[in-house]
């Protein structure tokens, strides 16, 4: 759990130079051909890929080569590839400073002709454009999808516990976790065995508290981890441990680990974005009947409303042998509506194509769309906010906490340290 980024880029390297990479080097591209890897290798993700792909070769006559890797090693493993020059012609990635990053490194290709040339502007909701796909006024990112965290939880173990109305302030919320472990009912689950599906709670404490642009200044290393706004927020969060309110031991468990003591029964709500609809969903449950969600509550007054999630785009390498068919690939995925609800549906995510018909979704992916359009803000969670070597620093300081909350403070110097290091202060 705790290896860092240099280790396993280290490792990884080693990998690539006996096997070859991720399967897309070492040989001639024929024309009719584009290569993508990507980190949706899920088996959910890897079947509605399979339909989508296929629907753009018949549209397109275009051949997809299609390397998936697990999620964990593509963070490391695409860094290696780009450092190496190595890149397949597309691959996935998440908006915003991860993007940033292999854009300040010249390892892509701008999209605005392409963009301009295919209409996308009419394609992709504006708002999603502007955050998500302009990096040092180009565009080099074409979303796929995005998702929304939120509280998701069992719907009968809250009807048990008697629960008819969700909280939305602290205070509410605070009572509602009381209740429920009163009566034997363990209130959060917690999977943060590979560290991010810890970092909503430091998101939403920081965003509900110091507000989204002081959230914006730490993750820009313009602020400090020690300063009290972020120690309030670490706080609230030991509060909630301190308690109780969490599953023993979350280190030892993953995201679909705790997904599934969820779906038992075992513990009544967990924090994660909308991909664990998708997941719930091909395990046979029924969004609505089984599982439903609420919005982070609210804690100090005025502050704006922000949700939290990632967006899923594709990007362009700097030198992609084919080039053209790469752009058509990427065109067809945003604006091929019928694609859009195959994807939507297979990975509980919300298209970001205007035209897609909402029936396309289930009752709580519809209600974590309004959620979405409601906000003030859409912040991109913490390691896609900060740039990955500020990342690996965060990551671990919350891993840490989960293992000893009382360490905070010293955890937060600690993380300060790493940011003076990434950011030169």
């Amino acid at each position: 759990m705790r290896e860092t980024m240099p280790f396993k880029a280290a490792a990884l390297a080693g990998a690539f130079a006996l096997t070859g990479g991720f399967g897309w080097g070492g040989s001639a591209l024929a024309e009719g051909e584009v290569t993508i890897s990507h980190y949706f290798s899920g088996e959910l993700g890897r079947a509605g890929l399979e339909k989508i792909f296929a629907k753009f070769q018949d549209a397109k006559g275009i051949t997809v080569k299609d390397s998936p890797i697990g999620h964990e090693d593509f963070k490391a493993g695409i860094l290696v590839r780009a450092a190496g020059g190595n890149l397949p012609d597309v691959f996935s990635y998440w908006a915003g400073a991860r993007t940033q990053f292999v854009v300040d490194a010249g390892n892509l290709g701008a999209i605005d002709e392409m963009w301009g040339a295919r209409g996308l502007d009419s394609v992709v909701a504006k708002s999603l454009a502007d955050g998500a796909t302009m990096y040092n006024g180009s565009r080099y990112l074409v979303p796929f999808g995005y998702h929304y965290a939120g509280m998701f939880y069992n719907t009968k173990v809250m009807a048990d516990a008697g629960v008819t109305e969700f909280p939305t302030d602290w205070d509410g919320f605070m009572a509602l976790c009381a209740d429920l472990k009163a009566k034997g009912v363990t209130p959060i689950a917690l999977g943060s065995k590979d560290r991010w599906p810890a970092q909503f709670w430091f998101d939403y404490l920081l965003l509900r508290t110091a507000g989204p642009d002081y959230r914006a200044k730490l993750m820009a290393g313009e602020a400090a981890y020690t300063d009290d706004e972020v120690k309030a927020a670490m706080a609230l969060w030991k509060e909630l441990v301190d308690a109780g309110y969490f599953t023993a031991n979350a280190n030892a468990d993953g995201w679909t680990d705790a997904s599934d003591k969820v779906a038992r029964g075992d513990a009544a709500m967990t924090l994660m974005g909308t991909w664990i609809t998708g997941y719930w969903n091909g395990n046979g449950l029924m969004a609505g009947d089984d599982y439903d969600f609420f919005e982070f509550p609210a804690i100090a007054d005025g502050v704006p409303n922000a949700v939290v999630g990632p967006v899923d785009g594709l990007l362009i390498s700097a030198n992609a042998p084919n080039r053209a068919n790469a752009e058509e690939l990427l065109a067809f995925l945003v604006s091929d509506e019928e694609s859009q609800g195959i994807w939507a549906q297979a990975q509980g995510a919300l298209s970001p194509n205007v035209g897609v018909d909402e029936s396309i979704y289930t009752s709580v992916m519809t209600r974590a769309l309004a959620a979405v359009g409601n906000a003030d803000t859409f912040a991109f969670n913490y390691d896609l906010a900060t740039t990955p070597p500020m990342a690996e620093h965060g990551l671990s300081m919350f891993a840490r906490f989960m293992d000893d909350p009382s360490g905070y403070e010293g955890f937060l110097a600690d993380t300060e340290d790493g940011a003076k290091e990434v950011f030169g202060k």
